[in-house]
């Protein structure tokens, strides 16, 4: 080969080289990502989620991920994106302290139990790329996720922390833990059919293999633990309100889990569980279908939050008729009680946080809880507060999110009208940012 040959390839694999080098480092910036440097965002009010009151107007200035100023007092920067959303109410982001981004149920049980067979972990992680994204569309930016398969919660939150697919910022459990023939182990298939849960997938018996399914919990990645301590409704082979693990299980349980810094949340329908809950030390009770007064005192004495589910509880029973014989009588009791039993946590004064169980219900309609919370009576500004600053306090996450302050992660939502004239206003939610980052804008 001659010299000028020679130095014509060294010269095009220069040029190919330079060119990967570029694109390599290029920053990957995803396509539904609309996130300018400063902007400022106007509507008639803005819900002050600190006070419970509604200021007027509303403007929040954003600068990269961070909250900066609220208020229309402060000048905002000259180069900033206006957006004006006119008759509109400016919130926090929208916390939804109990979901299952990795699975939905529809209204063919029997169908549902073919697909959790017979879908790979890679396709149904597909599935729960899609309800983040509509999950986030409908202005909930942060959400715990209390349970999953194949440590999909897993992946979907951290593929969502990379900025590869859109969805709300994620705190998970991973694998839901309780006793064998319980609510966190599978439905009564034939042993010889399916290899048997065990300690990974939270499956445990007695106060020593309980620390250890809570530890393996954590060693994959767990934010927060979440556990059994009564049956479940759509499970097939426990009683929905009696307790499923020793006093001893769950004191270990909760010991363990707040020897490693996490919260603990309890999957809760019966009273006498949950007072076994409450005493091992609980941060939230989840469902509480049918806890009495008297435990409800306990959990405000002890301030141990309640996330009543009431969409899921709804759904449920709507849709009764279409389940097994074992889980129709259950769907029916839980729904006829959870009203009864909100209205009364409301009265005692129990700390609230919004959470849906979505996943039980449609994802993508986590704000019908706010108008549930609200029907079956608490106020309107309190609904709110349950679903902004009250989550993050659950959350622990009070120092970064829940309320429009300056410092604060830039999760905001608009919704038309106003909402504490109209609770049903917020279940179409106008615009939502998330860090800084615009995914929904008329």
């Amino acid at each position: 080969m001659s010299n000028k040959a020679i130095h014509q390839v060294l010269t095009r694999a220069m040029r190919i080289a330079a060119g990967i080098a570029a694109v390599t480092m290029m920053p990957i910036v995803p396509a539904f990502a609309d996130s300018p440097h400063a902007v400022v965002i106007k509507s008639a009010r803005l819900f002050d989620s600190v006070s419970g009151k509604l200021t007027e107007p509303g403007q929040v200035v954003v600068v990269g991920d961070k909250i900066v100023s609220v208020g229309s007092g402060a000048a905002p920067p000259a180069n900033a994106d206006v957006i004006d959303l006119g008759d509109a109410t400016l919130l926090p982001g929208f916390i939804d302290a109990h979901v299952h981004l990795s699975d939905e149920s529809g209204d063919n049980w029997y169908k549902d139990w073919y697909n959790t067979m017979m879908r790979f972990p890679a396709e149904q992680a597909l599935y729960g790329a899609h309800y983040a994204k509509i999950t986030l569309e409908a202005g909930v930016t942060t959400v715990r996720d209390l349970g999953s398969e194949d440590f999909i919660s897993l992946g979907l939150r951290n593929a969502i922390n990379d900025g590869m697919i859109p969805g709300p910022r994620m705190l998970i459990a991973n694998h839901g833990i309780g006793a064998t023939g319980g609510h966190a182990d599978q439905d009564p298939i034939p042993p010889q059919t399916v290899a048997q849960p065990g300690l990974l997938e939270g499956v445990c018996n007695g106060a020593d293999e309980c620390r250890a399914a809570v530890r393996h919990q954590i060693k994959y990645g767990a934010d927060v633990i979440k556990f059994m301590p009564s049956g479940g409704v759509m499970s097939l082979a426990d009683s929905v309100d009696e307790p499923e693990l020793t006093q001893e299980e769950m004191n270990a349980i909760v010991s363990e889990a707040h020897m490693w810094k996490r919260k603990v949340a309890a999957h809760c329908h019966g009273d006498k569980a949950a007072k076994m809950a409450i005493l091992a030390g609980v941060d939230s009770i989840e469902h509480g279908t049918f806890i009495k007064e008297d435990t409800l005192l306990e959990m405000k004495k002890k301030h141990v939050f309640l996330v009543a589910t009431l969409s899921a509880q709804e759904s449920v029973g709507a849709k009764a008729d279409s389940f097994p014989a074992a889980i129709q009588v259950k769907a029916r009791a839980a729904a006829a009680q959870v009203k009864t039993m909100f209205g009364n946590a409301v009265r005692i004064g129990v700390p609230i946080a919004m959470g849906t169980d979505a996943g039980v219900d449609p994802h993508g309609r986590n704000a019908h809880e706010f108008t549930l919370m609200n029907r079956y009576g608490m106020p309107a500004a309190d609904v709110l507060l349950a679903g902004t600053a009250g989550g993050a306090e659950l959350l622990g996450m009070s120092d970064s999110i829940g309320t429009l302050q300056p410092g604060k992660q830039a999760d905001i939502v608009a919704v038309r009208g106003n909402p504490l004239a109209d609770m049903q206003l917020v279940e179409h939610s106008l615009f939502v940012m998330k860090g800084g980052v615009v995914y929904k804008r008329p």
